[in-house]
């Protein structure tokens, strides 16, 4: 595509991708009302991690990186949910490391595009976690209170059981139709 740089130096590209991860901030937003209609899975979805994936992979890795550290905060802020601490804190270090990870590494995987993108998607989401744990754990030191092994496999694993088979469903279809669509502004 042929991007056009307006007066003051911005192109239509960066318009774009700016235009998008609002989007995606947006449904970041609002997803987890829609998917707390589910009181017994509701939260399990992990409804804001699929807009964030969504933005690494379509808009690049540092409007993923933004996104998904700033999503959880401002929803914390404007809704109270996720409580912002220790919950909202962790999870904007989650998401950053989910969005940064999958924009960074989509397209830079040599190989079939299909497995690529599990690849990409299997590193990013196991990376956040990592990360959501290690974030948790200094914050419990920071309180004085203890992160526990259990209470990790609990929180990352275990009752993220739904939103992570809904995202390893879901990402990669989604992917693949905005791409086929000309929906990427993600740089090969």
């Amino acid at each position: 595509m042929n991007y056009t740089k307006t007066a003051s130096g911005i192109t239509s590209l960066q318009v774009r991708r700016l235009t998008y991860a609002a989007l995606y901030l947006a449904l970041a937003m609002i997803l987890p009302f829609v998917t707390g209609q589910i009181p017994e899975i509701g939260s399990m979805l992990c409804p804001m991690h699929i807009p964030v994936l969504l933005c690494g992979f379509m808009c690049g890795w540092s409007w993923g990186l933004a996104v998904g550290f700033i999503s959880p905060l401002l929803r914390s802020v404007l809704f109270g949910m996720p409580a912002m601490f220790p919950g909202a804190v962790a999870m904007a270090f989650e998401l950053a490391v989910y969005g940064g990870l999958a924009g960074f590494l989509h397209h830079r995987l040599p190989g079939n595009r299909g497995v690529a993108l599990y690849t990409v998607l299997l590193i990013s989401m196991v990376a956040g976690r990592m990360v959501w744990g290690i974030v948790r754990v200094i914050l419990a030191g920071m309180s004085g209170s203890s992160f526990t092994w259990a209470l990790f496999l609990s929180g990352a694993i275990t009752n993220a059981i739904p939103g992570i088979i809904l995202q390893l469903v879901l990402i990669p279809v989604l992917v693949f139709s905005m791409e086929r669509a000309g929906l990427s502004l993600n740089a090969r």
